[in-house]
């Protein structure tokens, strides 16, 4: 695929990995539509970068994604703005910590909810616009930990397995026009407050012995953008840490 003037609309893109996902496409001459929940401020200087740096026309649009009604409007209101949607990421995130003594079922339900329903939703609602592209395509960014879960995220684990589920039902029933894959992050970006000790104890947990970054990220999602024989698939961008 040729991205240059293709609509991608990024969810969860003010911030974080959404954020350099968005600007890796808009680097590819992409038009972008940024998604955002609660961080408007760094979604409107996000946009205003890309207008400035790469001249790629960009939008904000915000959408709470625990809302089960926010996918169709968001996607409604993108297509609506730029006329097409051709590539949809899923990157949107909760990534909230519980012990299994403590789990609530109201964090479950949120992380559920943002992590896996949301992704199949908007989905759904961008799959016609995503047809008529013509080389429409998918990316969930889900997580190497859907494999092998942490005990005390338990319900962030099972909601980016859940989301692994979602992206081989949405391959399935968007062939053979659409394509729909999976980016499977490792430690690409600590939590802001991680101490030095720990972030070399996680890198040492890698195979290549060093932490990763958003970029790599962005670049696999861009890849499979444009891999045009590529469906279900599942790329792992975590330095071998899965197989660890």
């Amino acid at each position: 695929m040729t991205l240059t003037g293709k609509v991608v609309l990024v969810t969860g893109s003010a911030r974080r990995v959404g954020r350099v996902i968005a600007l890796a496409f808009a680097a590819q001459g992409a038009r972008l539509a940024v998604h955002y929940n609660t961080s408007a401020g760094e979604a409107r200087k996000l946009v205003a970068g890309i207008k400035t740096l790469s001249g790629a026309d960009a939008e904000v649009f915000r959408a709470n994604l625990l809302d089960p009604a926010a996918p169709k409007k968001l996607a409604d209101a993108v297509a609506k703005r730029f006329g097409a949607i051709d590539v949809l990421v899923n990157s949107a995130s909760l990534y909230e910590r519980e012990s299994f003594r403590d789990a609530d079922p109201a964090v479950w339900d949120r992380q559920m909810a943002v992590n896996a329903r949301a992704p199949f939703f908007l989905a759904q609602a961008c799959a016609p616009w995503l047809a008529k592209s013509g080389d429409g395509s998918v990316i969930n960014v889900a997580d190497w930990s859907a494999h092998r879960p942490y005990v005390d995220w338990a319900s962030y684990c099972a909601s980016k397995a859940a989301l692994l589920s979602v992206n081989k039902t949405l391959a399935k029933a968007l062939a053979p026009g659409v394509r729909v894959n999976a980016v499977l992050p490792g430690p690409v970006l600590s939590p802001e407050k991680m101490g030095e000790a720990e972030k070399r104890r996680i890198a040492d947990a890698t195979l290549l012995k060093r932490l990763g970054t958003p970029e790599a990220v962005a670049r696999a999602c861009v890849f499979l953008a444009g891999a045009d024989y590529t469906t279900g698939a599942e790329l792992s961008v975590d330095g071998g840490r899965l197989i660890a």
